[in-house]
């Protein structure tokens, strides 16, 4: 069973084991935290879960493609990592749960929580008054920040980096919401309008999150400062290297490992074997250029298989009341990653480390 699957044994670990020295259990929490917060652990679990499967959405054509076995992405024993990737995924799994918060809140689920309607009445804009059933963030954040930041319990730059993560996801909910409204006056002249916030779709947080780990920046501090050993110029820092960054930023510590080559011992399997696409209507740049970045510039080459597959097809509706079909064959053509020649390991110039931006 891989650890996503965790889920629906109430177990979070909001890096999916990437960071298996901070697995959680909500279960654990509940016995020190409010009673009341029993009331939200479906939500917690179900939100985690559409931060992940978000993950897999977004990386499928990457080198790494969040994937549900354990990974321990550190080649630090005993630390967890703090990469690129593993940002996205503390990003996107607090934007998660925040978000599925916030739409049980404002459907009713809870018995204490509705909507937002602390702005109901005043004036927004030029003919528009705030109105309707805003989405209620607030509760959301609050209540995601309880269950989520609670997995960090260290004091250092690592545990530091992870909260700022978690919270730039919080930030994406706020920041990717859509005004709605609704017309008022004479025979449809809307001549006012009542307006009211709502969470936008997942994917477009999920897109948004994506475009910020592509512009992550790695977190730096004075290390002349830091070797000194004196906690307060530790902490001075670190304060003085978060003020130059946003809130809404991704940021990371360590460089992303070579995510081409395969290294059981440390959860990574490498991109042979991998799926890409050749051809096809619609293709993302990214599903454009996968053959290139997870099989030639890793050192593979693209090998053709071709399947038969037997479909419905010719489907007809007889009176009354079944639906006949014929049984139809049909070739697919895929492309996967294989070795050049099985004998020999890529050429070490091809094997370097996963880059988020293509030359």
């Amino acid at each position: 069973m891989g650890p996503c699957h965790l889920f629906a044994s109430v177990v979070i670990s909001m890096c999916c084991h990437v960071f298996s020295a901070t697995a959680w259990s909500v279960n654990n929490f509940l016995m020190t935290g409010p009673k009341a917060y029993l009331t939200y652990t479906s939500s917690v679990q179900a939100g985690a879960q559409g931060g992940i499967q978000e993950c897999k959405h977004q990386f499928e054509w990457d080198r790494w493609n969040c994937p549900e076995s354990p990974l321990q992405l550190s080649t630090h024993n005993g630390l967890r990592s703090a990469t690129r990737e593993t940002s996205f995924v503390h990003a996107i799994s607090a934007a998660g749960v925040m978000y599925t918060l916030t739409k049980n809140c404002s459907v009713g689920d809870f018995d204490n929580c509705g909507c937002d309607d602390s702005k109901i009445g005043k004036i927004g804009g030029r003919a528009w008054i705030w109105g309707g059933c805003s989405d209620n963030v607030d509760f959301g954040e609050n209540v995601s920040k309880e269950f989520v930041d609670a997995l960090e319990t260290g004091h250092d730059s690592r545990a530091a980096v992870n909260l700022h993560n978690n919270e730039a996801g919080r930030l994406a909910i706020k920041e990717t919401m859509k005004r709605s409204c609704k017309c008022h006056g004479v025979s449809g002249s809307c001549s006012i309008q009542t307006c009211w916030l709502q969470l936008s779709a997942f994917r477009d947080i999920g897109d948004y999150l994506k475009l910020k780990h592509d512009q992550a920046q790695k977190f730096e501090m004075d290390k002349r400062r830091m070797r000194a050993g004196n906690s307060a110029d530790n902490r001075g820092a670190m304060a003085d290297a978060f003020s130059t960054i946003a809130r809404t930023e991704l940021i990371y510590l360590e460089d992303s490992p070579d995510y081409c080559t395969r290294n059981v011992s440390v959860g990574l399997y490498g991109t042979e074997g991998r799926e890409c696409l050749q051809s096809g209507k619609n293709l993302s740049q990214w599903e454009r250029r996968s053959c290139r970045r997870l099989c030639h510039d890793c050192g593979w080459k693209v090998e053709e298989r071709r399947t038969e597959t037997v479909s419905s097809c010719n489907c007809k509706f007889h009176w009354c009341c079944t639906v006949k079909c014929d049984k139809c064959t049909q070739v697919v053509t895929k492309y996967f990653c294989a070795r050049r020649d099985r004998s020999r390991r890529p050429p070490s110039s091809m094997r370097r480390r996963n880059r988020v931006h293509d030359a």
